[in-house]
């Protein structure tokens, strides 16, 4: 059925050149732009005079003090997972029917990862205090710890470097075709990359240990979003075993809805040729992972009902009964959606892009009401102390700047569409007989970068840990975090050093010299011929001059 559905051939665009935007792209700039100016001006507000103007309070005190942002900011990193994710598995598998997409999920994975740490920095009282306290002062059991190193640091970072990676070859054509006026930026991209043989088959390693090193950070930094709500003992509501899991289920969810939303909108606004067929694998991958997601809620409820602690019950009876209920009717109510839609084309091998899009933004609202739904009612009416319920309403600051962090992403990829092909180009078939040469000055100083990024890794995270510090509280050496958010960009940046670093210079082979790389695996009698072909034999000696007397 897949191959009578996903028949569709994939086409790519002729390389270097940039699509022309249509009518709807400067439509959505300028609404980009609004809602950027929006946010900004409402953070501003709430800078001048306070969280107060924000609806988030003390918990205990009537209130939520993690609400909007919170929910925003996992959200975020959580459409951040699936673009990533589908770049990674469509390189590892060979799946080239999502290869026109592939460029386009890794920019909204950076694109996330940005508007999610600004959401971050929203929701602190003093940003400015926690910019300067965080490097230096940070330990790993704080929420932020993992959020400053294994989100910001590891995990933008590596999607920045597989970015930069796969993008080289297309950077080289863009030189030569591109505008004059970003040639420059091209250069700089593409890094001296030439289509010779050895870069390509260098290129295709990193490009794949890359792909297998991020898929398990990707696991341990949106896991480690969950253990934030899941391993708080004290907090009903959050304490579950399912929250790991079903944090990076529904984070596939949602970003796999939004990476359909962003190829509708830029094939529609930029006239992309990117084909059907890659929408359609999407789709699948969407209904799936509801379908998980709604099985993981089902299982929560059911042993949080049945057999809870008594303030577990409340805060289930609190969110599907209770003052939740008409938001966890609409959250399941989308997600239920966005499995029925896609997962009834698939049978009626009859899937529409129209069907998939509406399928996708319902997904997100869903998704983005769960996250609330995870953030504020076990705070508001899951305490042990013998206080009121309390409440939480998002006042229009909070709203803002939701819209401010939206428009953020918007602009990035709308602005870079046309500075950048966000579709491969065709690759030239570079074919090679034998394996590359041996190069043990690259493999020696991308030993050692590795190795030295090892090094800091452990320190750091040691030192964060106060082992060094005895009775101190504060790390015995200056910015530890710093130190490990440092050890692990520098480990990512090894595929950056293994793939710029300039090759050496050979001489060329003496014709005479057998090449045994081309001869090894030859018949005897052939290899025999061939090697006494180049033979040194002796020169004889040129005959004696005959003597006069010989002469006739």
């Amino acid at each position: 059925m897949l191959q009578r559905i996903y028949a569709t051939p994939h086409v790519r665009p002729r390389p270097g050149v940039l699509p022309t935007p249509r009518a709807g792209w400067y439509v959505l700039v300028a609404l980009g732009l609004g809602a950027l100016a929006l946010g900004l001006w409402a953070y501003t507000i709430q800078l001048d005079r306070g969280d107060i103007v924000t609806g988030m309070r003390d918990p205990g005190r009537g209130g939520a003090a993690w609400g909007l942002y919170i929910s925003l900011y996992v959200y975020l990193v959580g459409i951040s997972f699936a673009g990533i994710t589908v770049a990674s598995i469509a390189r590892l598998l060979k799946l080239h029917v999502l290869e026109p997409v592939a460029r386009i999920a890794e920019l909204l994975t950076i694109a996330s990862l940005v508007a999610g740490a600004t959401a971050v920095l929203a929701d602190l009282g003093r940003s400015d205090r926690g910019l300067a306290s965080l490097p230096a002062l940070a330990r790993p059991s704080s929420p932020f710890y993992g959020t400053f190193t294994l989100v910001v640091a590891g995990y933008l970072f590596s999607s920045v470097v597989a970015f930069f990676v796969t993008g080289r070859r297309d950077a080289a054509r863009m030189v030569r075709d591109g505008p004059r006026a970003l040639r420059w930026f091209y250069r700089l991209w593409a890094s001296g990359y030439r289509f010779t043989p050895e870069e390509h088959a260098r290129h295709g390693r990193t490009t794949f240990w890359l792909a297998i090193t991020i898929l398990p950070l990707l696991v341990t930094a949106h896991s480690t979003l969950g253990f934030i709500f899941g391993i708080q003992a004290g907090r009903p509501g959050w304490y579950s075993a399912l929250m790991a899991p079903s944090f990076i289920v529904l984070a596939g969810a949602s970003g796999i809805g939004m990476l359909i939303l962003t190829v509708v909108i830029l094939r529609r606004m930029l006239g992309l040729r990117i084909p059907d067929a890659s929408i359609h694998w999407l789709g699948s991958f969407l209904w799936v992972l509801c379908l998980v997601y709604l099985y993981f809620t089902v299982v929560e409820e059911l042993t949080a009902t049945y057999a809870g602690p008594a303030l577990d019950r409340h805060v289930a009876h609190t969110i599907v009964a209770g003052p939740f209920s008409r938001s966890f009717a609409v959250a399941i109510g989308c997600l239920f959606l966005g499995f029925a839609i896609p997962f009834v084309q698939y049978l009626r091998a009859k899937p529409s892009v129209a069907g998939l899009a509406i399928a996708a933004g319902l997904v997100n609202i869903g998704a983005l009401v769960k996250r609330l739904l995870i953030v504020v009612p076990s705070q508001t009416h899951g305490s042990y102390l013998a206080l009121e319920d309390g409440r939480y309403a998002p006042s229009w600051i909070e709203w803002a700047v939701l819209a401010g962090t939206i428009g953020l992403v918007l602009l990035i990829v709308l602005v870079f569409a046309r500075i950048f092909p966000l579709v491969h180009g065709e690759e030239p078939a570079l074919e090679r007989d034998a394996p590359l040469p041996r190069d043990p000055v690259r493999k020696l100083v991308c030993l050692g970068w590795a190795a030295t990024a090892i090094a800091l890794i452990a320190v750091g995270l040691t030192d964060s840990f106060r082992l060094w510090s005895g009775t101190e509280l504060d790390p015995r050496l200056p910015m530890a975090p710093v130190i490990f958010a440092s050890g692990v960009m520098m480990l990512f940046a090894t595929a950056i050093v293994y793939e710029v670093l300039p090759a050496r210079r050979r001489r060329p082979r003496s014709p005479r010299i057998v090449d045994r790389a081309r001869t090894h695996a030859a018949p005897r009698t052939v290899l025999a011929a061939a090697l006494r072909a180049t033979e040194r034999r002796p020169i004889p000696p040129p005959p004696p001059p005959s003597s006069p007397r010989s002469q006739p």
